[in-house]
């Protein structure tokens, strides 16, 4: 990629539009400028493989992508159900961030699958610079760590409900 194609996607303008940057000064947001990795992604392609390690954070910068997770429920004697099931699909306009889960856990595992809709550009912003960044710089790493915890517990609020409607449609089924 061109640095003039990576300039338009990686900027302070755009990047303060991502929920994982707000209220931070474009000074704070320039030293995520700097490190950010832009990746290109065909339709079809797979950016994040549930199971596999992640070591980064990712920005969808522009298309779509559909995140889904594997049915692991054990169907018969044969084995494990291998299909997955589709959570959601995200487009660069809502300014979404995937990936960030794997940066916190001890086995560093990637939790769902990522695959591009359509022809997608991708913001890569390793571990390594992830936490060189919040590390140096107190401040940046408080806000940044908010908003992500932020984040996550938008998206546990979500599974629990997701749960709770599972759980319910199950007893209702039994009855």
């Amino acid at each position: 990629m061109n640095t003039k194609t990576k300039a338009q996607y990686v900027n302070i303008s755009i990047l303060s539009k991502y929920e994982i940057f707000n209220s931070l000064s474009e000074k704070n947001i320039e030293h995520f400028c700097e490190v950010i990795e832009v990746l290109e992604y065909e339709s079809g392609d797979t950016i994040i493989k549930e199971g596999e390690v992640g070591n980064s954070l990712l920005l969808l910068l522009d298309g779509m992508v559909e995140i889904s997770q594997a049915l692991t429920l054990r169907t018969d004697t044969s084995g494990i159900d291998t299909r997955e099931k589709s959570l959601i699909k995200l487009s660069s306009t809502a300014r979404p961030f995937f990936g960030e889960m794997s940066l916190f856990s001890d086995d560093d595992k990637r939790t769902a699958t990522v695959k591009a809709s359509t022809k997608c550009l991708v913001g890569r912003i390793s571990r390594v610079d992830f936490f060189q960044i919040c590390n140096s710089n107190p401040t940046i790493g408080n806000i940044v760590m908010q908003n992500i915890a932020r984040v996550l517990t938008e998206h546990l609020k979500q599974a629990n409900q997701n749960v709770l409607k599972l759980t319910t449609a199950l007893s209702l089924l039994i009855e």
